[in-house]
This record gives C-alpha cells, structure tokens and sequence, in this order.
C-alpha cells in the first residue's frame, strides 16, 4: 500500500474508532432496513451482536449484503441569512461487505470482545450462558470509502 493510501485508510480507521454508533443497512426482496447498532472494530471486519430472532436476522439470513454507516465529527453550519446555506461539517465513513454470523464460542467471544473494546478499551469475561443467548455477526470489509465536508476539515478532530 502506497503512503497516501495508507494515510487515507488510517483517516479512514480513525473515523470508526471515534464512532459511537453505527447504522446497518440491509434488505430482503427489495425492502429496505436500517438500524442503529453499538459494534466493535479490528481494521479488518466489524462486529456486532444481535438478539436470537428478529426482524435484523431475517433480513441477515435472507441477504448477506450490507452497508454499515459510520458519522463522527458531525457540526450544523448555520446560516443567518439563506435557509438554504445551511449545512453540517461531518467525517463520514461506508463499508460494504457480507455478515455472516459467528458460531463457534470462542469465536463469538472474541466478537463481544471487540464490541466492548470499542466502548471500553478493555477486555472481558463474558460467561458461556451469555455468549448462548447471543448472536455474533462479523462483517468482512468488502469496500470501504469516506467523506468530509467540508473538504479541508481536519480528521484528527475529536
């Protein structure tokens, strides 16, 4: 990887390490779903958890694909005179990929690991009954890309 896109792709990290939520975008027979979630994150795949049933693992198990949104940084730019100058300074960041739920226990375990890393910055013990009532998905970074606006806005901003 090049300097200018290893910078770009830390910008990008940057971004969802200061995140507080993201949103999950999926869809079944042309029906579209979006949801808040909290998640975790290793530069490689996103994580997050689910209940045993629902309408997320429905549309989950149906299709694979999703979008996952993630804003930081975000400031209204007001305007006194024209409505429509009105704008917000944000860092935005898109991922793309396909979830697939974990199984294995030590592998959901290193899932909710990384979830309460990301709010946490610390590991946990979470007990074997716990990780049974849970769903773990991990979403594999297909495509990744991201925005701030304005353009000169600085990514190190917390």
């Amino acid at each position: 990887m090049k300097r200018k896109e290893k910078k770009h792709r830390d910008n990008l990290d940057q971004i969802i390490h200061k995140a507080q939520i993201c949103h999950l975008a999926c869809s079944r027979n042309d029906e579209p779903y979006v949801v808040p979630l909290s998640f975790g994150y290793d530069g490689e795949a996103v994580y997050f958890h689910t209940a045993q049933e629902g309408k997320k693992i429905d549309f989950l198990k149906s299709n694979p694909l999703v979008c996952l949104s993630f804003e930081h940084n975000i400031k209204i730019q007001p305007n006194a005179d024209l409505a429509c100058k009105w704008s917000f300074a944000f860092s935005s960041v898109i991922i793309t990929g396909n979830a697939e739920e974990l199984s294995s226990p030590q592998d959901k375990l290193e899932g909710l690991n990384r979830i309460m890393f990301h709010y946490s910055n610390r590991e946990w013990d979470i007990p074997l009954e716990e990780l049974s009532r849970t769903k773990v998905w991990k979403v594999i970074i297909h495509t990744i890309n991201g925005k701030k606006s304005p353009a000169d806005q600085d990514f190190d901003k917390t």
